[in-house]
């Protein structure tokens, strides 16, 4: 399975469809006992996409995330408004861990109630995480398919020819468990989210691409300002090989400390080629923020393991984190999508700011031919980083730039267009959430100058871009503090208050259906940052 979410419309009903269901085939308490299915909580299009190939093996190990409904979601909504509107007397008050549990979790008694059913059918309950709004467990397939009522299955996809396991029929719960329910991710593993990192084009030694003196110049950050004192997270489905990163850094003469590492439900496995994307994310931010305390939060590939490591990484309270993988919105499932949604909404709460890659893939994120948007670029809690060309002169200024054809952008197919965007709202945009916000570097010609499995090259793609504007919203909140300022938290109400004040707006190119244009557009958002002008409008507002 995969995450995707309902129309934000939509945001405040819990993800749920009261359904009598009979309760022998789940093998639920009582026999007579009414169920209710999670709505939105199985594989688009599976029948018709893939071939079911035989059942799973009962005894196979499977692991949940039950995400539960927050409280008053209206509520929610309205106050993360406030505390990231500039122009609101909430403006940066955020909430601790502990007042969003108790003003927007689920009671403890709930979370009992939860607990006690999935110890019920056998299955061993992991963490609770912050908030009270995610569950962890675990059991056999067998203990799995009776707990929620439906058969998992292996399936081959009929285009690809990737195996997989997925639930057939929407997992249902007791009626008084399922009232609090809005997601249960682990019962398919269909999605495998992708990095958004260009190929690596070797080169014999550093300079194939720009060095942090050339992204630095461009997009104008300050000698003085290096991210001391900040803290950036990053979410990532792959290990790296700190040598490597070592040897980036002496290059430049960086002086970054080694990232920590938290393995988050026993992290990705061994190297895989998302090796590569991990090292660019570490090597980026070091770039421009090189004395910020990078954490990176390792995690399964799969959808439990996105959304506990998304979960474990607001748990953490890190205040700014650079996200390089995601899938199309239309290859996830709804209601894993309103789980992520979740998070990241918690995270606002909580003043804590999200930067995704849209996606290497132009306007065609999904690759069927039509339009589509990347996920979790597309969420209205997070801030959606396009891709661009950059030139720089001889001594390293900005001298102009492009949108890049494969830089991900266009309108949402599942949320409604937020508040903070009306004031740009495209007549292509239908009334959808439209991405990208901003832009950077992206463009794997000249792309960036990274070390990475034993030998130097130049990279690109919007998994770039993201850790070049985490690191700015670490130099951001460097000044912020020294201002005696709020931490910039989720950027997206205060970014589009500036109209376009402390960007580079970038007004050709075009990335398939969409063309740059003068002001915020479909290709580049806003544009990329002026570090320099565009804190100083931050600040001032």
């Amino acid at each position: 399975m995969t995450p995707r979410l309902k129309f934000l419309a939509l945001a405040a009903a819990p993800a749920l469809l009261a359904v009598a269901v009979p309760v022998a085939a789940a093998g639920t308490p009582s026999p007579s006992a009414t169920r209710a299915a999670v709505a939105g909580d199985v594989v688009p299009g599976l029948t018709a996409h893939a071939a079911r190939t035989g059942s799973v093996a009962a005894d196979k190990s499977v692991s949940v995330a039950v995400s539960l409904a927050p409280r008053d979601h209206a509520g929610l909504a309205a106050f993360v408004s406030r505390v990231t509107d500039p122009a609101s007397a909430d403006y940066g008050h955020y909430l601790t861990k502990a007042q969003f549990a108790a003003r927007y979790g689920r009671t403890d008694a709930e979370v009992a109630k939860v607990k006690e059913y999935l110890k019920s059918q056998g299955l061993t309950v992991g963490k609770v995480h912050s908030g009270n709004l995610l569950v962890d467990a675990h059991g056999t397939a067998a203990q799995v398919q009776k707990a929620f009522g439906t058969k998992l299955s292996t399936y081959k996809d009929k285009s690809t020819g990737r195996s997989f396991y997925a639930n057939e029929a929407a997992p249902t719960l007791p009626a008084s468990v399922a009232s609090l329910v809005s997601d249960v991710s682990g019962l398919n593993n269909h999605v495998v989210l992708h990095h958004q990192a260009a190929k690596v084009t070797p080169h014999n030694g550093p300079g194939g691409g720009y060095t942090p003196a050339q992204i630095k110049g461009g997009y104008n950050v300050s000698s003085s300002t290096t991210g001391s004192g900040q803290k950036i997270a990053l979410l990532e489905f792959d290990g790296f090989q700190q040598s490597n990163i070592t040897k980036y850094d002496n290059q430049y003469s960086l002086g970054s400390a080694a990232p920590t590492v938290k393995k988050v439900d026993g992290g990705s496995g061994s190297l895989g080629d998302g090796q590569v994307e991990v090292e660019l994310d570490i090597e980026v931010l070091n770039a421009i923020a090189p004395k910020a305390a990078v954490t990176v939060f390792e995690g399964p590939n799969s959808d439990a393991g996105e959304v506990d490591t998304y979960q474990a990484i607001v748990d953490s309270g890190i205040p700014t984190t650079s996200i390089s993988w995601g899938a199309a919105e239309t290859q996830r499932t709804s209601s894993n999508l309103s789980a992520v949604d979740a998070v990241f909404q918690q995270g606002a709460a909580e003043g804590l700011g999200f930067y995704a890659a849209s996606g290497d893939s132009g306007s065609d994120d999904a690759g069927n031919g039509g339009t589509s948007v990347d996920f979790p670029a597309s969420d209205p809690y997070v801030t959606g980083v396009g891709g661009t060309t950059l030139t720089v002169t001889s001594s390293n200024a900005w001298s102009r730039e492009t949108a890049w054809s494969g830089g991900g952008g266009g309108k949402s197919s599942t949320f409604s267009i937020p508040s903070w965007q009306t004031s740009v709202q495209q007549s292509q945009g239908g009334g959808k959430r439209q991405v990208p916000d901003v832009s950077a570097l992206a463009n794997p010609s000249p792309g960036v100058s990274i070390y990475s499995q034993g030998q130097w090259g130049q990279v690109g793609g919007t998994s770039a871009a993201a850790p070049e504007w985490a690191a700015y919203a670490a130099l951001y909140n460097q000044q912020a503090a020294a201002a005696g300022k709020p931490n910039l938290g989720f950027a997206n109400p205060a970014l589009y208050a500036t109209g376009g004040t402390g960007f580079h707006d970038i007004t050709s190119g075009s990335n398939g259906a969409y063309s740059a244009a003068k002001g915020w557009d479909f290709t580049t958002g806003w544009g990329s940052y002026n570090a320099s002008t565009l804190t100083t409008k931050l600040l001032g507002q």
